[in-house]
């Protein structure tokens, strides 16, 4: 979906405060309320973005954050549908370099993270081997980037 610069603008202003008025939007982008709220529907349907809150998983009474890098046999795609897939897992990249496949679980314990990776994830077909990078302590997680 190609964006408009009154798109990209609605999209950075929600990135400044994900909870800014679509009034206060459209007086910065020069459209309606009723306007902008259209293009932020348009916009979250088309997949190019979402409006949610982020936090910090261990803040809320996750035990365990990680990531998990995955080496794969076979096609990359059907890995990481079957990921996504996984109720633990809240963000799934194909890449290049040393993993083919990340993925970020959240785990209430150490035993759901232990059960996440060597139940679920190691037996999807086409995982040949994983490593787990725990997360101690969160310093940065934005998302203010832009848009281009």
């Amino acid at each position: 979906m190609p964006l408009d610069d009154v798109s990209k603008g609605i999209i950075e202003q929600l990135q400044q405060d994900g909870r800014r008025s679509y009034a206060a939007i459209g007086k910065v982008v020069g459209l309606s309320e009723a306007a902008v709220r259209q293009r932020v529907q348009r916009l979250v349907d088309a997949g190019v973005m979402q409006v949610v809150a982020v936090t910090d998983p261990l803040e809320l009474g996750f035990a365990r954050q990680a990531m998990v890098g995955i080496k794969v046999s076979g096609a990359l795609e059907p890995v990481a549908d079957a990921l996504a897939d996984l109720d633990e897992v809240d963000y799934v990249v194909i890449c290049a370099g040393g993993f083919d496949v990340l993925a970020e679980v959240v785990a209430e314990t150490d035993e759901h993270l232990l059960e996440t990776v060597s139940q679920r994830i190691r037996r999807i077909p086409g995982v040949a081997s994983t490593e787990t990078f725990m997360y101690l302590r969160l310093r940065k997680q934005t998302y203010s980037w832009g848009v281009r």
